[in-house]
Order: C-alpha cells, then structure tokens, then sequence
C-alpha cells in the first residue's frame, strides 16, 4: 500500500499535540485499504514538554515519528526536515492547532487520486477572529506580493496541502537557507487545486507569530521572490538627481538674472535631512538583499537535528 505522510511542525505545543492526534488518527480511519498513514511531529526546539509527548506518542502507535531539533530554527525549518525525512507517496503539511481541518484531508487525497491534481491547497476565505490590523497588513503583503512578483501567491493561502512525492522532491531540490514556503509552493509549478475554508480558531495554546514576527517573515518573502525593491531604488536615485539638477539650473538662473540669493540654513537642513533619508532607505534594500547574500554563501545547514525516531 502507498503512505500518506503527515508533516507536523511544533513549537511549545504541549496542549495541542494530544488534541492533534486524536483528531489526524480519527481521519485515518477513513483512508482504511487505501494508503498507510505516517505522521511526522518536527519539534523545533520547544523548552515545554512537546518533545516528551512526541516519545510518548511514537511509543504506542508504529505510525508517529519525531524530529527534534537542537535549537529553534523556525518554522520554516521544520516543514523542510519533515519533508526530507517522510517516505511517504503523498505528503500533507498541518498544523498542530488543529487551524488546519484533519476532516479536509480526505476530499484533498480524492482530488490527487481521482482528478490528477499534483497539489491541493488549502485558502481561508475569512480571517475571523484575528486582530483586525493584522488582517489589514497581511492582505497589503499579499497585494504587494503579487504586484512586484512572477509568482503569484493567493490570499489567505495555508502552508497547510497534500502533495504528491514527485512535487515533494522538487520543493526539495531548492536548499536555499532563507525559505519562504508560500513562494516554493507557487514557484515549482504543478497542477494545484484550491480548496476554501472558513477560520478556525486554535484548539489550544497561543499563537507564536508576533506582529513583528510576520513583519520579518514578509520581508523574507519579498526579497526571496522579487528584485524590484531594487530596481526602486535605482529609480528613486535618478529621479532625485534630476530634480537636483532642474533646482540647482533655477537657483543659478534666479541667481544672475535677479540677483535673488539662495535661501538660508533651514531649507538646507530640510534638503540634507531628506536626501540623507532617502540615501538611507536605499540602503537599507541594497543591505536586505547584500546580507541574505552573505547567508547563503556560508552554506549552513538549514536545521540540525538532536534526536529522531
């Protein structure tokens, strides 16, 4: 029989894990005499017991697997390990929060199966029950995103997806350190049906994205899938030299034809002040993708492994 295997990123989720298996071992039984479930709990350096309850976990049922890792590497991370490590012929990625609906997984393998889809992912149609301005600012990423980049990212998309093993090793084959999965997913292509849900609140537990958190991981994805804030820059450069010149061609024509002086010290200060600004805000971008550069070339291991099974 083919495997069905379940990739489970976890981060201090010791209330949701048990909650979590209940739930996925209660949709296996509706793949009974098709596929052989495997399910992949990827600790990513949690400090409260989700480790232990992973042991405990793969103990009693042959099906559960952990990886653990030595240090919190991100989300990111996880999904990767889990993925390298599943045997799987197709392969789910779910959140433990239980944000992704196990009962969803049946209708995305029929799809796979029956349809010849090599991916099914799922979109919340809603953000109900998120902080308004969070929802406000993920909609502007999205919408940015999608404007500056040849690959389209869909609004309110989930990490959460069944794929096929030949999708899997595509996503694989990119071992770039700084991942931005949402962009991979769009970016290797493949036949991708979606599939809407409403929000689901968390079963358990509290939420380990910050505003600032996202923010960072917008920042990851623009400049991993887009070389326009580059090109902006560029643009703004040449644009602020010829304002430059069209003001200094005024001041000498104001200077000789009516003797007007040039204005003093605060409008100075107001043009430094700007300019520097702008210079600033230039570098800053050059600077984001200088340094995600740099990481890259060092070629570190994008997560290190302490203890598995």
């Amino acid at each position: 029989m083919k495997v069905l295997s379940v990739i489970v990123p976890c981060y201090n989720e010791q209330e949701s894990m048990p909650i979590f298996y209940k739930e996925i071992i209660k949709e296996a039984e509706k793949f009974k005499d098709q596929v052989v479930f495997e399910i992949i709990f990827v600790d990513d350096g949690s400090t409260d017991n989700s480790l232990q309850i992973a042991r405990d976990l793969s103990d009693k049922d042959n099906r559960v697997k952990y990886l653990s890792f030595s240090r919190n590497f991100g989300k990111e991370s996880a999904m990767y390990a889990g993925l390298q490590k599943a045997t799987g012929d197709f392969l789910a990625i779910m959140d433990v929060d239980l944000q992704d609906p196990p009962d969803k997984l049946y209708e995305m393998y029929g799809y796979i199966k029956n349809d010849n889809y090599d991916c099914v992912a799922t979109t919340r149609v809603t953000r109900q029950g998120e902080p308004q301005i969070r929802s406000f600012f993920a909609k502007c990423f999205y919408s940015i995103i999608n404007k500056i980049s040849k690959t389209q990212i869909v609004d309110g998309a989930r990490d959460y997806r069944l794929m096929t093993r030949q999708m899997v090793n595509s996503i694989l084959s990119l071992k770039e350190y700084n991942r931005f999965s949402k962009g991979i997913f769009s970016w290797v292509g493949y036949k991708t049906k979606l599939i809407e849900y409403q929000n689901v609140e968390r079963v358990a537990g509290e939420t380990k994205w910050s505003f600032w958190k996202l923010f960072v991981y917008s920042l990851e994805g623009i400049v991993a899938f887009s070389t326009v804030p580059l090109a902006i820059a560029s643009f703004v450069g040449i644009g602020f030299c010829l304002i430059a010149f069209i003001l200094i061609c005024i001041i000498i024509a104001k200077t000789i034809l009516f003797g007007d002086p040039v204005a003093g010290y605060p409008s100075m200060m107001c043009v430094i002040f700007l300019i520097g600004g702008i210079q600033l805000f230039c570098m800053g971008i050059l600077g984001q993708y200088i340094s995600k550069t740099y990481i890259e070339t060092k070629n570190r291991p994008i997560y290190i492994i302490k203890e598995e099974k």
